[in-house]
């Protein structure tokens, strides 16, 4: 490995034992075994490593909200809606740490222009990336009007079962109450 991807371990490993307020450069560079001036070359600045530090820490939960084994519904099914949704709800205990950092992010997000421009950039990704999971189809497929109406559907779908479940896990909505949430919700607007 070298220096700019030792640079993003480390930094994964500070957010999430520090999170991303209290992490400084030099604890980067001593958890990375790089040399301050390495972030400034490859990344531009501290923020801006720890941006894609984060980014890559949601990249690799989400890769996981299927269980690794894709999913067997047909995409766009209630029955994938559902079996997507408990992968996604699995994998918060285990990701506690990446969720609350979201947090951070979100509160930081206007103090740190640059930052804020690369996490708008990766939200867009993460709003194709999840509308494929669920449609069951390759993201390079989604047209830009899946993206803009699904994906942001199902992201925000996300942050609210993220907040709830760092909240109260006990009292969060399962996949099976979202999932009979949308059939009520689809039912009631096609008997309109």
């Amino acid at each position: 490995m070298g220096h700019r991807e030792d640079l993003l371990e480390g930094a994964k490993r500070c957010l999430l034992e520090k999170g991303f307020v209290r992490t400084t450069a030099r604890d980067v560079v001593k958890e990375s075994g790089t040399n301050l001036a390495s972030i400034g070359y490859h990344y531009g600045s501290k923020d801006a490593l720890l941006a894609q530090a984060y980014i890559a820490l949601v990249e690799e939960v989400g890769d996981g909200f299927t269980g690794g084994g894709g999913s067997a519904a047909p995409g766009g099914s209630l029955e994938r809606f559902q079996e997507v949704w408990s992968g996604v709800i699995r994998s918060f205990p285990q990701s506690r740490g990446i969720w609350m950092l979201s947090l951070e992010f979100i509160t930081q997000g206007d103090r740190l222009a640059g930052v804020r421009e690369l996490l708008i950039k990766a939200q867009e990704e993460g709003r194709a990336g999840i509308a494929a999971l669920l449609l069951g189809i390759d993201e390079s497929a989604l047209g830009d009007d899946v993206v803009a109406a699904e994906g942001r559907f199902y992201t925000t779908l996300l942050n609210g079962l993220m907040m709830q479940w760092l909240f109260d896990p006990e009292s969060a909505t399962t996949a099976e109450q979202l999932t009979e949430g949308l059939r009520r919700v689809m039912a009631r607007a096609s008997a309109a």
